[in-house]
């Protein structure tokens, strides 16, 4: 039989409350299993280690849908695991999150009346540290609400002592390796923020601009260009053409006149130019184009920075001072004036990237920044997947993995802010450099003329060294040596290629090629039942602790699982919600029941032969599920994993096997013990199979029936082997003849509740033995003296003769049926008539006459099932 971990321990004779309250046990059990230390790793035991660290989100966040979706896939991963007898470390932490944290704070100063210059550098960073404590790491509490099972003594932050080490170390290492490099380069700007941000920080969206074509230079000597950003064109130093358009090749090497500048311009061949887009050709701005700065270096143009760093103009003339979007408006103004404007489109509706922060829009610009040289390192995270080291799921996404992580750029690392990890590098009176480890003293004093780098490290840089740092390194702790590498890193499809890529590259550079994690499963995205996406400007954004509220921590995890298939989004309801706290309480009822009526862990389970077919078939499919909920798990199918167990939990063990054993445990004596002691196991092994989902509720019934210390610590269910296919076809059997006569009472109007008297002839059958578990499901009365079967049910080898005659009118029903009849049979003719006139085929839509198609094909549907029903009535 299925393992059974508590024959130590038999379940107590309390009874449960009649109704599971969510919010009167979640925050008590969470606290005892937080006291009894049973999320607590040991790095001394001998158990196989499973590591997986969280994604740390933001100390400014709170917990949104998102982070409640990948927190329950991880807590049900280290949840079994530590149930499978591993040493399961879940370790948790929060992101010092730069820009957004100093937002806050300066918000907060904003409103006193001052800024952090105010304060100056090291005050402020003081005041952030403060705010830190105040207001940081409110997601910390609402994790524990979900019931994530972290390691709280191990809690990190990206900030603190310990990681800001590591930062240091990897820093120095990479500069004295040469992978980090000063230089000029383009960068996503945000004038609001007043600093570069990554990639992914930046928000595309469309906006309705303007395309406007400018035309330059005079005569035979003119060419026209079209931009979305007239104001650009300010610090152009080139125009460039593709070396095969003949349309240009006169112009090639010549110098053109810049309208409304004293400046002239070459004219450049260059391949990257395509000469199909517009005209030809385009203006080169290589201080606020990433591609017109690639040109520019390809040709060594001048780079001319034409606005600060608030995207106000710093050309001297007429535009100086005037904020970037003022200047647009103005230059077309002026070159309109001069007859310049050649074309004008609006709204021209064209991708523009936004800071996530504040929505500001990006400012391309060239500046002066730190990079990490990604070749070598991106190479090897490269190869790390290729040879199998690494596993994605689902496997699709390795093309995107490689499509990325194959044509990495560099990486800027800098960032123009106070709060973060202060660049390690010292600049000397005579020009000199110097990177200083954690372990080093500065090369000088101010008062010598040495001062430190302003900048501070890219928030991606510190979470890059996450699976390895929070672990101690770069000190050989024995967490590192247990924890080290991470077994699965869950998170999102959408930062895989910012913070999976980072983490492979620090991980595989630092820790001498030993990855950062085995796999790497990859979920979808949240979005509404609807399909779209959660915004705050669509009103369908939800606040996960609402729902808590409402039907409970495990509603939402359950529903949140049902939904997690690999790699796809996951739309979710509140409808979905209220329907998984029903199954809640449906596992709640059923596991009430079981304890009145004797249901026992106690012992081990009789012998297959005191058994009825109902007790072999249920431990027989218990067997097959737990076999099957493996599988899922392994493969990170978290969808079939709940769908799996719902099924069993709901359909299988509540809706059938408990109906069918009322009449034993009714009758009591021997069969009813065993029964009972069936039950019993049945409710254990489900109970633990579905505590990794929804922990609180099975907390709270397993325990109680058992008897035992906890299921976050109780064994994992394991396969016996155990099968029993001739009583899994006897109860299919049973199954089919119930369901076809539910129908039938059904379509007859009858209610589910409704007894009629029944002749049942299951002899010869395997179904003699169910006989009054047949009769109880069906709500079927002996057939009596009186007894005339008005409708008789040939199924699977059984008959079932029913007397209606005193449950309907007959007549009426004929009736009823007859006008039912007569209406399908209408639209089947005017369906067939449309579908065999040619001229209404040749002009009608295609989608009309599919419509068609599908009611002729219901009309036929319609008159089959009538006609059945005609044919079963009794003769009136």
């Amino acid at each position: 039989m299925t393992e059974n971990s508590q024959q130590q321990n038999p379940a107590p004779t309390s009874e449960l409350p009649t109704q599971y309250a969510p919010a009167e046990v979640e925050g008590a059990l969470y606290q005892r299993w937080v006291e009894r230390g049973y999320f607590t790793a040991d790095a001394k035991s001998e158990k196989e280690p499973y590591t997986i660290v969280i994604p740390p989100p933001n100390v400014t966040g709170s917990l949104h849908l998102g982070h409640a979706f990948q927190h329950t896939l991880m807590d049900a991963l280290t949840r079994r695991k530590r149930m499978q007898g591993f040493e399961a470390l879940w370790l948790p932490g929060m992101d010092h999150a730069g820009i957004a944290t100093q937002n806050k704070v300066e918000q907060q100063l904003a409103e006193e009346g001052k800024s952090r210059q105010d304060l100056g550098r090291e005050e402020f960073v003081d005041r952030v540290w403060q705010w830190k404590r105040e207001y940081g790491g409110k997601i910390l509490g609402q994790m524990r609400r979900l019931g994530d099972g972290v390691d709280w003594s191990r809690e990190r932050f990206t900030m603190d002592e310990g990681l800001s080490r590591a930062v240091q170390t990897i820093f120095k290492r990479l500069f004295d390796d040469e992978l980090i490099y000063r230089a000029e380069r383009i960068i996503n700007w945000c004038p609001r923020c007043l600093t570069a941000i990554s990639d992914i920080e930046v928000d595309y969206q469309d906006d309705d601009g303007e395309l406007v074509s400018l035309k330059y230079g005079e005569g035979d000597q003119s060419v026209v260009v079209a931009t979305t950003r007239v104001e650009t064109m300010l610090g152009d130093t080139a125009v460039a053409v593709h070396p095969d358009d003949e349309r240009y090749a006169h112009l090639i090497g010549k110098r053109i006149k810049l309208p409304l500048t004293n400046r002239t311009i070459p004219v450049v061949a260059d391949a990257h130019v395509d000469p199909e887009f517009g005209t030809g050709a385009v203006k080169v701005t290589p201080a606020h184009d990433p591609n017109d700065f690639a040109i520019g270096q390809r040709h060594d143009l001048e780079t001319m920075t034409i606005m600060d760093e608030r995207g106000v103009i710093t050309v001297p003339g007429p535009f100086q001072g005037l904020d970037r979007f003022e200047a647009r408006a103005a230059i077309v103004d002026a070159m309109r004036q001069q007859g310049r404007v050649v074309a004008e489109k609006r709204p021209y509706v064209h991708s523009v990237g936004h800071c996530s922060r504040c929505r500001t829009t990006i400012e391309p610009r060239l500046s002066l920044q730190w990079w990490v040289k990604v070749e070598t390192l991106a190479k090897a995270a490269g190869d790390a997947v290729r040879d199998g080291r690494v596993t994605l799921h689902p496997k699709e996404m390795e093309k995107r993995y490689f499509d990325w992580v194959d044509n990495l750029n560099d990486w800027c690392i800098s960032r123009q802010l106070w709060w973060g990890h202060r660049i390690p590098v010292w600049y000397g009176p005579e020009g000199q450099v110097v990177c200083v480890g954690p372990d080093e003293e500065p090369p000088g004093t101010a008062a010598e003329g040495w001062t430190q780098d302003e900048d501070v490290l890219d928030t991606w840089f510190s979470s890059g060294l996450w699976p390895f740092s929070t672990l101690g390194w770069p000190e050989q702790t024995p967490d590192l040596e247990k924890f080290y590498s991470t077994d699965v890193l869950l998170t999102g499809h959408d930062i895989i290629f910012f913070w999976v890529v980072r983490m492979m590259m620090f991980g595989l550079y630092a820790m001498d090629g030993e990855v950062p994690f085995k796999t790497v499963a990859l979920t979808g995205l949240v979005r509404d039942e609807n399909g779209k996406k959660m915004s705050k400007s669509f009103g369908n954004v939800v606040d996960p602790l609402d729902w808590m509220d409402k039907y409970g921590s495990d509603a939402l995890r359950f529903t949140l699982a049902r939904g997690a298939n690999p790699g796809t989004d996951v739309p979710i309801g509140e409808d979905w919600v209220q329907a998984s706290r029903n199954f809640a309480n449906k596992i709640w009822n059923a596991t009430r029941f079981a304890l009145m009526n004797g249901a026992t862990v106690e012992g081990p389970l009789p012998e297959p032969e005191r058994m009825t077919a109902t007790d072999r078939w249920i431990l027989s499919r218990l067997n097959k599920t737990v076999a099957e909920v493996d599988a899922f798990y392994e493969d990170y199918q978290f969808a079939k994993v709940s769908d799996s167990l719902f099924h069993y939990a709901w359909d299988e063990v509540f809706d059938w096997y408990v109906e069918l054993s009322k009449t034993t445990f009714m009758a009591g004596g021997e069969p009813a013990k065993v029964s009972g002691r069936v039950l019993g196991e049945v409710l254990d092994v489900t109970l633990r199979l579905l505590h990794p989902i929804v922990p609180f509720v099975t907390e709270s019934l397993w325990t109680t029936l058992t008897g035992g210390e906890s299921v976050v610590v109780a064994d994992w269910p394991k396969d016996s082997g155990f099968r029993d296919d001739a009583a899994e076809r006897e109860i299919e059997t049973l199954q089919q003849v119930v369901t076809e006569v539910r129908r039938f009472k059904g379509e007859q109007g009858l209610k589910a509740g409704q007894r009629v008297p029944a002749r049942l002839t299951l002899d010869g059958t395997a179904l003699a033995p169910h006989e009054a578990a047949i009769r109880q499901l069906l709500k079927l009365q002996p057939e009596g003296e009186e007894f005339h079967a008005t409708a008789t049910l040939p199924v699977a080898g059984a008959e079932v003769a029913l007397d209606l005659s005193g449950a309907i009118d007959v007549a009426a029903e004929r009736k009823r049926l007859a006008k039912d009849l007569a209406a399908a049979e209408k639209d089947k003719a005017q369906a067939e008539g449309k579908l065999g006139n040619e001229k209404f085929l040749g002009k009608a839509p295609e989608k009309v006459v599919e419509g068609i198609r599908a009611r002729l094909a219901k009309a036929d549907e319609d008159i089959a099932r009538i006609q059945a029903q005609l044919e079963r009535l009794p003769q009136a």
